[in-house]
């Protein structure tokens, strides 16, 4: 092949390619524009609101505050107190339980005077180390229970969750008859919205006339008393947690059963022939194959268990007692109902940035187990 037949290949293909940018910008156009308008556009304008003090509906105007709002939202502080002693005896004071009682925080965060390190601090909540009660304060004790509740519930979804997507597709999955009805039948509240499956489980959970109260005392003939499944700070996050984990198992199902269609067969035929039973086979045939299936499961998990927000919003309205608040309700709550926009936007830059270091460690734990 001489030069000059390489050089106007060259130039062909690129009179070939040019004509295609043209085109091909007009028909993406439309979706830059979208993205450029509905994402980038409000994830810069909510960075920038989150230095300001901009309000939803407000006459002043906007100005710069720098760092405050971020400031408010994670400052933390620990407060020391002794127990109150009687100053005629000498003794400790007891309540009518006869226990030592302690003075109020609020004596300390509201005397900016003598106390400034703990002005506009709020309890967040106490523990009790021999007779002192240390006293965790924070500048908003809402967001910091939010972020624990985000974490619990993570915590607890996503293995569970998992597990059960594992259990069902190893079940879909053995080619017998009516698998593809039981397939449907498990993908079905996938494809349902999430408003519409927290309303039917609230319904479910109702206190007087649910059928999960029925059931539970009709199975116990009567030794299990209705649970106010909603409306018991202990119990509230535990009756979300099953809903989500019942309405998000299909899903998980779904990509395992695509990832177990793709384990060559031939590895079974030789781990049976090498004498492996059926433990041995699922643990060095078919988790090693499904590896890079369980890679995407836990990080698009763990990205939906911290973007909680339609249960909440539907079956407790984040009680009680803030029991099911999460991060998300709370920026919404905060952005909308209290038109605090800046506020709001300091915490979404904030919880973006804890996703995004959560998803960093997942990454780098999966590399240093592949190593």
């Amino acid at each position: 092949m001489t030069i000059s037949t390489v050089t106007m290949r060259k130039e062909r293909q690129k009179t070939e390619t040019e004509p295609q940018i043209i085109p091909g910008l007009l028909m993406g156009g439309a979706a830059f524009v979208l993205l450029l308008v509905f994402l980038i556009g409000p994830f810069f304008g909510g960075i920038y609101y989150s230095f300001t003090n901009q309000r939803l509906i407000s006459a002043n105007p906007t100005e710069f505050v720098g760092l405050r709002n971020y400031g408010r939202l994670l400052k933390l502080a620990i407060l020391p107190l002794e127990p109150l002693v009687d100053e005629a005896t000498g003794e400790f004071l007891l309540d009518e339980a006869g226990n030592l009682t302690y003075p109020r925080s609020r004596e300390f965060t509201r005397d900016e005077e003598n106390y400034p390190q703990y002005a506009d601090l709020t309890e967040w909540f106490s523990v009790d180390i021999r007779e002192t009660r240390y006293f965790i304060l924070a500048g908003d004790p809402t967001f910091m229970r939010s972020l624990v509740n985000n974490f619990f519930f993570a915590l607890v979804v996503i293995p569970l969750q998992t597990g059960l997507g594992l259990l069902l597709a190893l079940l879909v999955n053995q080619g017998l008859r009516g698998e593809t009805f039981f397939r449907s039948m498990y993908f079905a509240p996938v494809v349902t919205s999430m408003v519409v499956v927290s309303i039917v489980w609230r319904f479910l959970y109702d206190f007087n006339n649910g059928l999960v109260n029925e059931m539970l005392g009709a199975l116990t003939f009567g030794a299990i008393r209705p649970i106010n499944w909603l409306g018991e700070p202990g119990i509230a996050m535990w009756a979300i947690i099953i809903m989500s984990i019942w309405q998000g198992a299909g899903f998980q199902m779904m990509l395992f059963v695509a990832g177990l269609q793709q384990i060559p067969e031939h590895l079974y035929e030789a781990a049976s022939i090498d004498g492996a039973n059926t433990w041995q086979r699922f643990r060095y045939v078919t988790l090693p194959g499904l590896r890079n299936v369980m890679v995407f499961i836990f990080l698009t998990i763990t990205i939906a268990a911290f973007q909680l927000f339609d249960q909440v919003f539907v079956m407790t309205n984040g009680g009680p007692d803030d029991a099911t608040t999460t991060t998300v309700f709370h920026m919404v709550r905060t952005g909308f109902r209290e038109q605090n926009i800046a506020y709001a936007s300091a915490i979404a830059v904030i919880f973006f940035l804890i996703i995004v270091g959560v998803n960093l460690v997942q990454r780098q734990a999966v590399r240093e187990r592949s190593a």
